[in-house]
């Protein structure tokens, strides 16, 4: 898996991101596309919903990874060892068919000089899948944020989800999980090391 990290067009609040009532518009017309009436009482404040779900679901393109993990700690007092984070709730929508995937990361990194706030890391997960995304690309962007702004000896990522772009339609297999992972540095170059984590990470 190739390691360059994948950065989504962000629009932000500039002349190319439509207007709310151009959203509210485009629900309707979704609707009636799937045969109904968006003028019916029990839809006609469904694109309000729809739009305001999408605000809540999508805020990540809104947000700076790098500004959360911009505030670090320099006295770790010689601690060398691997930090987890376990059970980080992914929630996020594949790019492919706007589904959810929802599920846990795992996240590890060995400080250098500096450690974050662990509730930071948690907040890296949650504004990289609050983004249209690819599981993949989603373990590439977590690792690469952790490692360019950190700097640290190692990174370990493990993403544990299933999709229901595959679940509620095409193949219909449900109760499928979707594992990938990511290693950078030591937890790369260390079997030992990658080992300990795949085990800490399943609770073994």
């Amino acid at each position: 898996m190739s390691s360059t990290p994948v950065k989504p067009v962000l629009v932000g609040n500039n002349d190319q991101r439509p207007s709310r009532e151009e959203a509210l518009k485009a629900v309707r017309t979704l609707l009636a596309w799937a045969g109904d009436d968006p003028d019916r009482p029990g839809l006609i404040d469904t694109p309000k919903r729809v739009v305001d779900a999408y605000g809540e679901w999508f805020d990540g393109y809104d947000a700076d990874p790098a500004k959360e993990l911009g505030r670090t700690f320099e006295d770790v007092q010689g601690y060398d060892d691997m930090v987890l984070l376990r059970d980080i709730e992914v929630e996020s929508h594949c790019e492919h068919h706007m589904a959810p995937f929802i599920g846990k990361a795992y996240v590890a990194y060995i400080p250098n000089e500096k450690v974050v706030g662990i509730s930071k890391l948690a907040r890296v997960v949650e504004i990289y899948s609050r983004r249209l995304q690819t599981q993949e690309v989603l373990t590439n962007q977590i690792a690469d944020a952790i490692e360019s702004n950190l700097a640290p000896q190692g990174v370990a990522i493990l993403i544990d989800a299933e999709h229901q772009c595959m679940t509620t339609r095409g193949v219909h297999h449900r109760h499928v999980s979707t594992l990938t992972t990511r290693f950078t540095g030591v937890f790369k170059t260390d079997a030992a090391l990658k080992d300990r984590f795949l085990k800490l990470a399943q609770g073994r």
